[in-house]
């Protein structure tokens, strides 16, 4: 993670460094360096970059993703794809940042990085969830509450309707068989469930992961997927959607597994954390029926869907869970790699007990 001391390095490594992207300005400085929140896998730096050109004095706020190098939730970072990801979707109805540079050389920052142009809004807390009694959403109304969602769910939409061959994201792959497609991607969290996984038996996980493959249904459509679609991954300004960040798990794919995503990450962040939903939020119902208006389509397989994430999820906890007790962070409870929302949610969906009753 960066530390203050990483920062002062960064904005060491920053400057001179874009004095090459700006070589016609007489000074380039980097002011107001700072960290606004720890990601699960890229760090990010905001920071002003000031030029002066012919006497004038021009001040850029930019965004540095930089590859994690102490703390690792997943076994492979591909920055350029994220990268390439956004640039394709500039093309779209799809709000993004504006990609600027990409910098493969880590003797700059010391690890991989990208550069692209802050956007002025405000995303909903991952922590504390944003169904708590504090934060961006407690501030709201409840007609404002609904406003802000359906922002959301019409830019996920939007996401889906995007012509993916079109803008040149055939590289995420290109898929003759839909079922092929969703086999790949059910095989990359396989694979990551025994990456991520210690010694702690995970009899939950281990039951989804039988049951995932077991009961894998054929996509209706294959769509652009975003992979984290939820809503602290967008930033809202005057409660609508002015970027969709952190493509890191983008995939070609059934968009159906990005709703159940939305769903399930919505249910975590409120009965997962044992707190009710705020009122004005639309209910599940509500989203799967504007969902199917703005899509033109019918949402099927989401029970499977909410299946797959809430397994994805557990993967992710206990990995998260290894870091936590690698740097002497305290846990909920002793076992919780295995006992915990993502768990007790897949263990519902698949009617088996949760860990831990």
């Amino acid at each position: 993670m960066l530390k203050q001391l990483d920062l002062d390095k960064i904005a060491a490594g920053l400057a001179p460094w874009l004095r090459g992207k700006f070589p016609d300005a007489d000074d380039v400085r980097v002011e107001n360096l700072e960290r606004p929140s720890l990601g699960l896998s890229n760090d990010t730096a905001l920071f002003d970059a000031v030029r002066v050109q012919g006497g004038q004095e021009v001040r850029e706020r930019l965004v540095a993703r930089i590859m994690p190098t102490d703390r690792f939730v997943f076994p492979e970072y591909d920055l350029a794809q994220q990268y390439r990801v956004m640039q394709c979707l500039a093309k779209t109805d799809v709000p993004v940042p504006r990609m600027l540079w990409f910098e493969e050389d880590p003797s700059i920052l010391g690890t991989p990085f990208f550069v692209m142009e802050a956007v002025t809004g405000e995303a909903p807390s991952d922590v504390p969830p944003y169904h708590s009694a504090v934060g961006m959403c407690f501030e709201l109304s409840p007609a404002e509450r609904a406003r802000l969602w359906w922002s959301g769910i019409e830019a996920l939409a939007r996401v889906h309707r995007v012509d993916w061959r079109g803008v040149g994201l055939d590289f995420l792959g290109d898929p003759s068989d839909p079922r092929d497609a969703m086999e790949r991607e059910l095989k990359v969290w396989l694979d990551y469930f025994e990456w991520a996984r210690d010694e702690e038996p995970q009899p939950v996980l281990d039951a989804g992961a039988k049951w995932l493959q077991e009961n894998l249904p054929t996509p209706a459509r294959m769509t652009l997927c975003w992979g984290d679609a939820r809503l602290p991954n967008m930033l809202f300004r005057d409660l609508e959607v002015v970027a969709v960040l952190d493509w890191e798990m983008a995939f070609i794919g059934d968009p159906i597994a990005d709703l159940a995503w939305w769903l399930f990450l919505d249910w975590n962040h409120s009965d997962g954390y044992g707190i009710p939903r705020l009122e004005g939020f639309p209910s599940r119902e509500e989203t799967i029926a504007r969902y199917e208006e703005l899509t033109g389509t019918k949402v099927e397989n989401l029970h499977y869907y909410e299946a797959f994430g809430a397994f994805r999820f557990g993967a992710i906890m206990a990995k998260m869970a290894q870091i936590m007790r690698a740097a002497g962070i305290p846990m909920p409870t002793e076992d919780f790699a295995s006992n915990n929302p993502c768990t007790h949610r897949l263990a519902d969906l698949l009617g088996l007990p949760r860990p831990g009753a």
